[in-house]
């Protein structure tokens, strides 16, 4: 008698998606982006500025907002587009994204910047630099080259 005793309890490991995998880096950094925003609200002087119409040396004004929202919406809407769109264009488009985000998110901390800033930018960075890694490295599927033969 030949019995097999299957181990119980044994973890699945499932190969998820590169499409998931960015989706849930970008947004993963949204949550970072908000978080150390709302943070930023807490550091003596911030509010009263905000009250006062300034962000950093900027003036709050319609065009302000409008641009902010914008540069943000671009990272939120990242989250959908990377399980949205075909492959290829997916793959360029969050190489391209992301490589304009780092800069981006190092520039915001110009000016008075605390250590909770500099270790979401560092997290964030990171973040980028993973989407941009999935990304480059997105898994390709050989199809087998057809020869003629002029027989």
């Amino acid at each position: 008698m030949n019995t097999q005793i299957a181990p119980q309890n044994q973890l699945i490991d499932f190969k998820v998606n590169v499409n998931l995998k960015l989706a849930a880096l970008w947004a993963s950094l949204m949550f970072l982006y908000i978080y150390v925003d709302y943070f930023h609200l807490y550091m003596p002087g911030s509010l009263k500025d905000m009250l006062a119409g300034k962000v950093y040396v900027f003036n709050v004004t319609q065009g302000f907002l409008s641009i902010t929202l914008v540069s943000m919406s671009i990272p939120a809407l990242m989250i959908f587009l990377s399980v949205a769109m075909s492959a290829k264009v997916c793959r360029y488009t969050n190489i391209i994204v992301a490589l304009v985000y780092i800069p981006y998110t190092l520039f915001n901390l110009a000016g008075e910047a605390w250590i909770h800033m500099y270790i979401g930018a560092v997290v964030e960075v990171i973040l980028l630099c993973l989407i941009i890694r999935y990304a480059w490295q997105w898994p390709r599927t050989l199809t087998p080259s057809i020869t003629h033969n002029k027989n």
